[in-house]
């Protein structure tokens, strides 16, 4: 029996039961619950419950709005709720309640990441900091269309993708998965809402988001560049990676400034000698990553989470920076492609001095750098630890200050708030960065250095998950191209103690390492074109793809990888598509108009027209 709508509901209750009849409804269509509803309006879940239940009504109706909204409410169902939402505010005046202005949801630290982003080897537990919501990503629901094309539901912080119930009912399954994608649609730009800044009293149908169709960026075709596949060596032994990678990055190798100068004067290049040679042998452009102040240089400095005398503190006396890097540069001329100022300027683990010296020894260092090797690209120092404020605050400080007017790439370090969320939710931090640079007038290219401090903590994943996500990781970094994003490189190689493990030094690659590599196969000699996802690209609301003209006997055709973030969806095959490559090299042909399941398995689809 099919389920009542909201008219049919309103027959069966009077005032304010009317209200609560349609709250509940909505509320029990969405399959949200009280307390995620109320982190989306800012009210607490025994509110919502209250105004569910029947037992207060919100003395406005931007209250019943926002709730609506968030269970997905289309205009029509809006204007019926303020109709019942007027009869109960004059009909049942003892039951108007003020509560939602002062009472909100408490704390929980679901939306906490961790606190600092080190690398693997840091020994110490994460902090959890709260991540205040994106500034642009609105409150009100963006349909994805008019009644023709379909609408998606309301727009969801990133966080919610997090929150998806593992065993739930197919029907609340699609509706949440939908309902995830539209804010990462708000996220890349593929939906643009219009509103103004206050929200009217009364819904207006006329002022519904505009739908935009199309991919999420369309750029003139540009060749993969095979350094965007990088990763960061967590050896010191110079061997390099068994499957095939493009960029190296060299951290927890062994080759901190402490270690290297362990005495004023003093110079130990052994291990940075052989990793350099060890790169060069393989063919692959080395970006190395300064840190770690010797204690000689700051005594009475902070101690860093290593364990030779190093400090996160600058030096004393910036001279001995200077130094250091003028030693290093002369010795490595030609042969270090890039050099990452401060391997993390926003944890106090890594770097506790303040971001005006962060400047100055940036300015220096690109100075120095730039006189001894004018080919070398100048990265300026790795921001971090994203999902909290204060870690956000450096990184807008650092450009306000004209930090990145001495840079030639800007480091960033993009991560799932947790190893197992989606890679897609990355996504949330580029929009973040590239709003932030906005701001500051300032647009460099952006190169992903490194992930959380609490990696180590998260556990592993299951071999399955670990291949899909080291490859999205990088479908990550395509779907950003649009802010810039010009490198990835995944930590780490060699190490073993994280969720993704690509290849123990000496060991085999394992399944995720060989998936990488099987990407990067299939992205050589491509163009990549575009990249979008949902309906807006004529795909299920949770798939996303990246479009590419690559090589084929017949000469240049059309590519698409294709993937979702949660779950299936089933769609018949478009006209043209021809084969279906997977990730652990098998392939098959596509029948015409055949039916089309995609996973969380990235897949290339070819075509031959």
């Amino acid at each position: 029996m099919a389920a009542a709508t909201l008219g049919e509901k309103t027959a069966m209750h009077q005032h304010h039961g009317d209200l609560a009849a349609l709250l509940t409804d909505l509320k029990e269509r969405s399959g949200l619950s009280y307390a995620w509803i109320g982190r989306k309006v800012n009210a607490s879940k025994s509110a919502v419950h209250r105004y569910c239940a029947g037992q207060a009504v919100p003395h406005e109706f931007g209250t019943v709005e926002r709730i609506a909204r968030a269970c997905g409410a289309s205009p029509a169902e809006l204007d019926r709720l303020y109709a019942v939402w007027t009869v109960a505010v004059r009909e049942t005046p003892a039951l108007v309640s003020g509560g939602e202005d002062t009472e909100r949801p408490a704390a929980t630290g679901e939306d906490s990441g961790p606190g600092a982003a080190g690398e693997d080897t840091a020994p110490g537990p994460a902090q959890e900091n709260t991540v205040p919501p994106a500034a642009d990503v609105p409150a009100t629901p963006a349909p994805l269309s008019p009644p023709a094309p379909p609408s998606p539901p309301d727009l969801l912080d990133l966080q919610d993708l997090q929150d998806l119930p593992v065993k739930a009912g197919l029907r609340r399954l699609y509706a949440l998965a939908a309902a995830a994608v539209a804010v990462l649609v708000a996220v890349v730009v593929t939906t643009v809402v219009i509103r103004s800044p206050a929200a009217p009293s009364k819904p207006d149908p006329s002022a519904n988001p505009q739908w935009i169709s199309g991919p999420t960026w369309t750029l003139p075709p540009a060749p993969v560049s095979p350094s965007f596949f990088g990763v960061t060596v967590n050896s010191s032994t110079g061997n390099t990676p068994g499957f095939t990678v493009g960029a190296l990055r060299l951290w927890d190798s062994e080759t901190r400034w402490a270690q290297i100068q362990p005495a004023k004067g003093v110079f130990d290049w052994s291990v940075l000698d052989r990793l350099v040679a060890g790169a060069e042998h393989a063919g692959l452009p080395v970006l190395y990553v300064a840190g770690g102040t010797p204690g000689w240089a700051a005594p009475g400095g902070r101690r860093s989470v290593y364990p030779e005398d190093a400090r996160s503190a600058p030096p004393d006396d910036l001279a001995d920076w200077d130094t250091y890097m003028r030693a290093l540069t002369q010795r490595y001329r030609g042969r270090i492609e890039a050099y990452e100022v401060w391997v993390f300027a926003n944890d106090a683990r890594l770097y506790s001095g303040s971001v005006e010296t962060l400047v100055e020894m940036t300015r220096r260092a690109s100075t120095i750098i730039r006189a001894a090797d004018p080919l070398a690209r100048v990265v300026c120092p790795g921001m971090g630890n994203l999902w909290t404020a204060e870690a956000q605050r450096v990184l807008r400080r650092f450009a306000e200050l004209g930090g990145y007017d001495h840079c030639d790439v800007a480091g960033i370090k993009l991560h799932q708030r947790t190893a197992e969320d989606p890679p897609e939710t990355m996504l949330e931090l580029t929009g973040l960065v590239d709003r932030t640079f906005h701001e500051a007038g300032v647009h460099p290219p952006l190169w992903n250095t490194g992930t959380t401090y609490a990696i180590p903590l998260q556990g592993s994943l299951d071999e399955v998950k670990a291949r899909d996500y080291a490859v999205r990781f990088f479908l990550v970094g395509l779907l950003a191209r649009n802010v810039n994003l010009e490198r990835m490189y995944f930590y780490n190689w060699g190490g073993t103690k994280i969720p993704i493990v690509l290849q123990a030094d000496g060991g085999q690659p394992t399944a995720a390492g060989l998936a990488v590599a099987q990407l990067k196969r299939w992205l050589t000699a491509a163009e990549i074109r575009s990249c979008g996802h949902g309906p807006a690209v004529n795909l299920p609301v949770n798939a996303w793809q990246c479009e590419f003209t690559v090589d084929t006997p017949l000469g240049r055709r059309r590519a698409v990888i294709r993937w979702v973030h949660t779950g299936t969806a089933t769609m018949r095959t478009d006209p043209g598509a021809a084969e279906l490559s997977r990730l652990d090299g098998t392939s098959k042909r596509l029948p015409a108009g055949g039916e089309l399941v995609l996973t969380e398995e990235p897949v290339l689809i070819n075509f031959d027209a």
